[in-house]
């Protein structure tokens, strides 16, 4: 239950639909009770004025003496239907309370597991994999509504129920009470033992559902490659396998409630077998009436389903603490990157790296060995390396998607970690590597970073043709309003490159960076695209990371990296000059260039 005090501030905001539903429990078993004591008045009253009735017969009397029982009786029957309907309007009632807070807080939880999940660093999503965040938020979160809601309503109705019903049956007979209720230490002794057995067993339910919607997860993503290798057959028995495993971690909890629920319908049939028994000799000597034995049947028959709910509320109570405590795991996650300033900021854009190293927490890679640099805002840098030399890791560290390990990050001169992270990256038109697009309309992936205005369609076409996409898209059967399907899988590697650069640029931000976002065009297309970003790019602090020098020759300063070092810098001329690892690239590509247009 601690994990699931988490819970308690939300039973507190809900206060007067949990008070409201409690008080309606408590009418409702209130007008449950009532028939019971009917029950015992008939029979009781049927046993009184029998011999008066059978002493009557053969006289005038007797028939009026029978319609006015009749009509006692019917006047009993008329507040049993009546306390039925009463009871059942209050259950309606506290169905509507407790139920509906569940769903209310059900509604809140997901806010904020999703909402945390907002303000976590990259590094927790290179950590978790999206099945797995995925199943917090729709399985761990459906399992704990079922004890906000369910299992509290049933828990209440229990402790509501029970104290009353124990009342009335020590009013008529405290012995026989007593003989009653000896099933039930030995019924607490099962639940507490069985319990820590439904906990560990709700614990690997969940892991392996989360497992298994992992693997669902990243088979519908990675639907073209199981496809392009033939792997559909191997990869179904892979899933067969999983949810062998999900479906025998279920059963060893069924097993477990399958003994449990008998065992507890097996000692509350022992207490009516004992009423049945005791209560007939107490009213052979005189003790109590039939009418008593009646009505104390009645009452376990109350509590017969209340008392057997406590196995089915316990397995609901310690799935949802296993499924909370999940949850709680990732709300008490803290972010790595923090937002300590939230002052307005007008960002000019100059960039300063001083002596800037940078090791990634997970992996221990050192993608950064003491990097120093300085770009004037309104000037243009590129970034030029093979694979793995810590080009997109400055990409990384200026937009601060994580922070530096050692050495000074400046922008206009400040510490990057002591400026308002949200003016910042508002400030900067990030095209990444790896492109994402939306499942929505190829208008509402250019438009995604701004808000709506009047001239919204004016400036997403714009921006399209300043990305050199404009005329691919009104190729397209519904132009702007095609949708791209999931991931943009409609589209091809460069259109999609090209859709996220007008993205970037439609925000007109004062800082670009281009992560080698022109790897999937041809040099012809790029050359086009770069074209139609040199107006772009005056006045703004422009970073373009590449492999391709035709990508970054005409930048203001060029810096080569290798395994994380700056090993050349300057202009494309002073790197030519220089003869180094710029000029046989640059060499290399030329050559490569001659030989597409010869073939």
């Amino acid at each position: 239950m601690r994990a699931l005090a988490h819970l308690n501030k939300y039973f507190w905001q809900y206060k007067t639909r949990f008070f409201l539903g409690i008080l309606f429990i408590t009418i409702s078993n209130f007008y449950a009770i009532v028939p019971a004591m009917i029950v015992r008045i008939t029979f009781d009253f049927l046993r009184d004025v029998k011999p008066i009735f059978t002493m009557m017969e053969g006289t005038p009397l007797h028939e009026m003496y029978f319609d006015l029982l009749i009509g006692v009786f019917l006047f009993f029957g008329f507040i049993i239907v009546l306390s039925a309907l009463l009871k059942g309007v209050f259950m309606f009632l506290m169905r509507q309370t407790i139920v509906i807070m569940s769903r209310f807080i059900e509604y809140d939880l997901k806010n904020e597991i999703y909402n945390h999940y907002q303000i976590l660093s990259l590094a927790f999503f290179k950590r978790n994999n999206t099945g797995d965040l995925m199943a917090r938020i729709t399985e761990d979160v459906s399992q704990v509504r079922m004890y906000i809601g369910p299992a509290v309503l049933y828990a209440v109705n229990l402790m509501v129920l029970f104290p009353m019903v124990i009342f009335k049956m020590i009013q008529v007979s405290p012995s026989l009470t007593a003989y009653v209720l000896l099933p039930l230490p030995i019924l607490s002794i099962t639940i507490y033992q069985v319990s820590r057995l439904i906990n560990i067993r709700s614990l690997k339910v969940q892991k392996q559902l989360s497992h298994l919607s992992t693997f669902v997860q990243e088979g519908f993503s990675g639907i073209r490659v199981l496809k392009a290798y033939a792997k559909e057959k191997q990869w179904g028995d892979a899933f067969a396998k999983e949810t062998e495993n999900y479906k025998d971690t279920s059963l060893e909890l069924v097993r477990i409630n399958a003994v449990f629920y008998p065992t507890m319908l097996t000692l509350i049939g022992l207490s009516t077998v004992l009423t049945v028994y005791v209560g007939g000799q107490q009213a052979m000597a005189g003790i109590i009436t039939t009418g008593n034995i009646a009505e104390f049947i009645i009452y376990i028959n109350m509590l017969t389903w209340p008392v057997a709910a406590i196995g089915w509320i316990t397995s609901i109570i310690q799935r949802a603490a296993a499924s909370q405590i999940r949850i709680n795991e990732f709300l008490e996650t803290k972010p790595e990157i923090r937002n300590e300033n939230h002052e307005p900021l007008k960002v000019d854009g100059t960039i300063e790296f001083k002596d800037v190293s940078f090791v990634y927490p997970d992996s221990g890679i050192k993608a950064l060995n003491h990097v120093s640099f300085k770009v004037k805002a309104g000037e243009s840098l590129a970034i030029l390396g093979r694979t793995g030399s810590g080009k997109s890791t400055i990409a990384s560290m200026i937009t601060r998607t994580y922070d530096i390990n050692e050495g000074s990050l400046l922008m206009d001169g400040k510490e990057l970690r002591n400026l308002n992270l949200g003016a910042i990256r508002s400030s900067i038109g990030y095209v990444p590597q790896d492109v994402f697009l939306f499942s929505d309309t190829i208008s509402n992936n250019i438009s995604f970073g701004i808000d709506s205005d009047e001239n919204l369609g004016k400036r997403v076409h714009t921006a399209a043709k300043q990305a050199d996409i404009y005329d691919n898209i009104i190729d397209f059967p519904f132009g702007f309003d095609t949708r791209v399907g999931e991931r943009g899988i409609t589209l091809s590697g460069g259109q999609k490159q090209r859709i996220s650069i007008a993205r970037a640029i439609i925000r007109d931000p004062q800082i670009l960076i281009f992560d080698d976002c022109l790897s999937a065009v041809d040099t012809e297309t790029e050359e086009k695209i770069l074209a139609h970003l040199k107006d772009l790019m005056q006045g703004k602090t422009t970073i373009i990371i590449s492999h391709r020098v035709s990508s970054v020759k005409h930048a203001d300063q060029i810096i080569v990296l290798d395994k994380g070092s700056i090993i050349e810098s300057g202009n494309h001329e002073d790197l030519l000059t220089l003869n180094g690892a710029y000029a046989s690239l640059y060499q290399k590509q030329l050559l490569e260039d001659d030989q597409r247009k010869f073939a």
